[in-house]
């Protein structure tokens, strides 16, 4: 009889060369790293992180040009702010699930506080902001895991808005409160693990968050509110969550990466449609 051909697949999680039958990955101790539940379509979005934040950003990218193509008769160039050069109009960004106290009190938009995390006023916005996440992404996905830099990025950027909407702020966009939350992450990450590596991811970090508040107070239009609720959040995301040297990703982790996936894209959806649908009645 021909020899059984051994079929191999690399672990989800760590990546590593294993055999398809293996009852727990050898490497990273991940229970039946075969099955279905690592290997459907929705997992595999989080086997490659980069790719996985690309995608972020082309999501960000792709939000900023459907804005702009609503409202393209009325953008703005204006460069009293340069934040707001090449910006869509306020009623395209309402439309598309900006948030704030306008669509929540009026509208009962709960929903926005997610959608307003890939929303953005100005093509200097959005490229400081995707640059920003780029560079702080990688750096939490290597202490965290990208399931949970996700559920930070998604949850974080959250509570940076609703402390916003607490705030009073009529109107805020932008995935700025998001990154905020990256970095509080961070901060707790460098003065919890302490010692010379801990504490020059803190240092770094920390000077980030002087620059990001010298900026808030210099720049007009600058949600200071959501960008410190952000901070605030990942920094108490990060204690909740754990990191790598002190908990291993586990299955709740992913779980939470897919529920913020799935919400996200349906949130999105539902924006999309129904900003799509009231600009063409108000047209």
């Amino acid at each position: 009889m021909p020899p059984t051909e051994l079929k191999t697949i690399l672990c989800p999680i760590c990546r590593k060369l294993i055999s398809m039958d293996e009852p727990r990955c050898p490497y990273c101790g991940t229970s039946k790293p075969g099955s279905w539940l690592h290997n459907n379509p929705l997992a595999r979005i989080f086997i490659d992180p980069s790719r996985f934040i690309k995608g972020i950003i082309y999501v960000n990218v792709g939000m900023f040009v459907l804005t702009l193509l609503i409202s393209f008769q009325s953008l703005s160039l204006s460069m009293g702010n340069p934040l707001h050069f090449l910006s869509p109009s306020l009623l395209s960004l309402r439309l598309f699930g900006a948030t704030g106290t306008f669509a929540i009190d009026n509208l009962h938009r709960w929903w926005s506080l997610l959608s307003a995390i890939y929303l953005h006023g100005g093509i200097l916005h959005i490229l400081f902001n995707m640059m920003a996440f780029r560079q702080i992404s990688a750096l939490i996905v290597r202490e965290y895991g990208i399931h949970r830099m996700f559920g930070i990025y998604t949850l974080g950027g959250m509570i940076g808005f609703w402390v916003s909407y607490l705030g009073g702020t009529s109107d805020t966009i932008g995935s700025s409160a998001a990154i905020c939350s990256l970095i509080g992450a961070a901060l707790y990450y460098g003065k919890s693990r302490g010692g010379v590596y801990g504490q020059a991811i803190y240092r770094q970090v920390g000077g980030w968050v002087l620059v990001i508040f010298l900026f808030g107070f210099l720049i007009p239009g600058i949600d200071n509110w959501g960008h410190g609720g952000g901070i605030a959040g990942g920094v108490l995301l990060g204690l909740l969550f754990g990191y790598h040297e002190r908990k291993k990703e586990t299955r709740l982790h992913r779980t939470l990466a897919h529920l913020c996936a799935i919400t996200t894209l349906l949130i999105l959806l539902w924006a999309i449609g129904s900003g799509t649908y009231y600009f063409t009645t108000l047209s």
